[in-house]
């Protein structure tokens, strides 16, 4: 398949999923806000497009960004940036769309993952639970009686190796950020 091809289907999936988002939350009276995490910008931009476009631009979109990643500080910083290695902006994310950052530490992504998996027996990879974590976040900067829209982009089933392992959980400092009664799930060994 072509490149152009490959794109105008990531387009097309893009409007469908925007429409739906927009169609189910007018039937509750409407949309505050969308925010989630960004690999090259292609999603969260045409999202972003898409709903401003349609809201006359009253839809606030935020992007999740954990560790290791230099967007947040490039959004709130009114998009400058430090030229470093491995600091590259693309022109999706550059668009001057996007209203505001979120930072979401590692902590932060594995405790949701746990309480996810237990109030809503939901299983969530860690960055599913990023984005859930910053639809929180936003929601409580937006105040009270908001509607925020995030992505479940995938499931633990890939990642259950490490989510639900003990070892590489405290390997990696992230054990402790798991409240004491969710720990049960942690059950790899």
């Amino acid at each position: 398949m072509s490149t152009v091809m490959n794109l105008q289907i990531h387009m097309n999936e893009i409007e469908r999923l925007c429409s739906e988002i927009w169609q189910q939350t007018k039937k509750v009276g409407g949309l505050n806000g969308f925010v989630c995490l960004t690999g090259t910008g292609g999603t969260l931009d045409g999202v972003t497009r898409y709903l401003k476009g349609v809201s006359d631009g009253e839809v606030r979109c935020f992007l999740a960004d954990p560790p290791g990643s230099v967007l947040c500080s490039f959004i709130k910083s009114g998009r400058k940036l430090i030229d470093r290695t491995g600091s590259s902006i693309t022109k999706e994310i550059n668009s001057g769309l996007i209203d505001d950052a979120i930072y979401v530490s590692d902590e932060e992504s594995i405790e949701m993952v746990y309480r996810m998996l237990d109030k809503e027996g939901i299983y969530l990879s860690a960055s599913s639970a990023l984005n859930v974590v910053a639809a929180v976040k936003m929601a409580e900067q937006m105040g009270k009686g908001k509607r925020i829209v995030t992505m479940l982009c995938n499931s633990a089933s890939k990642y259950q190796s490490r989510l639900f392992l003990k070892s590489w959980l405290e390997s990696k400092n992230l054990y402790s950020s798991i409240p004491e009664r969710l720990k049960k799930y942690a059950i790899l060994a």
